[in-house]
């Protein structure tokens, strides 16, 4: 038996990878140690998202430990206040690849990011299939979306603006 095939998927919740070259930019903000009151932010970039966490990107080692405060704003998804606690940090050459889990984050968003990352897997089964008609109407990771196979003409300019 190799590892592939010994392992076992832990991840309760569907990914949605920031595709495609589109790159969302965030800030997190937590404690400054020195003195109460005071925070620090600290960009980063977000690499994917899932209703229980999400992966980012910085250059500059975020603190071990500690409660982070974000607001998410994607499109489709609007602005998303969320707190979560560091899982797991992997550094390399001055890249930090952090791991957070949602300590806090409103149903509602919870839900819409399931939605956006089961719509992506859908699509992305359906472009393995090599079927015919990739992109749907009702998609709701079209905000998202910038792969070759989009059709734009299925999504109204208004509707891309909610």
């Amino acid at each position: 038996m190799t590892g592939k095939e010994s392992f076992q998927e832990r991840r309760k919740h569907a990914r949605l990878p920031i595709i495609h070259g589109v790159v969302e930019p965030v800030d997190l903000v937590y404690d400054d140690p020195s003195g109460p009151g005071k925070s620090v932010t600290q960009p980063a970039i977000l690499s994917n998202l899932s209703a229980g966490g999400m992966r980012l990107m910085t250059f500059i080692e975020p603190p071990k430990g500690k409660i982070l405060e974000m607001c998410l704003d994607m499109p489709g998804l609007g602005k998303v206040p969320v707190k979560g606690s560091i899982s797991w940090i992997r550094g390399k050459g001055g890249v930090f690849l952090t791991g957070i889990a949602f300590t806090e984050i409103s149903k509602h968003a919870s839900h819409k990011i399931t939605h956006m990352a089961e719509d992506y897997e859908d699509c992305e089964t359906r472009i393995s299939l090599k079927l015919p008609e990739v992109c749907v109407p009702n998609c709701r990771c079209q905000y998202l979306c910038n792969k070759p196979h989009k059709d734009d003409t299925l999504f109204k300019t208004e509707k891309a603006l909610k």
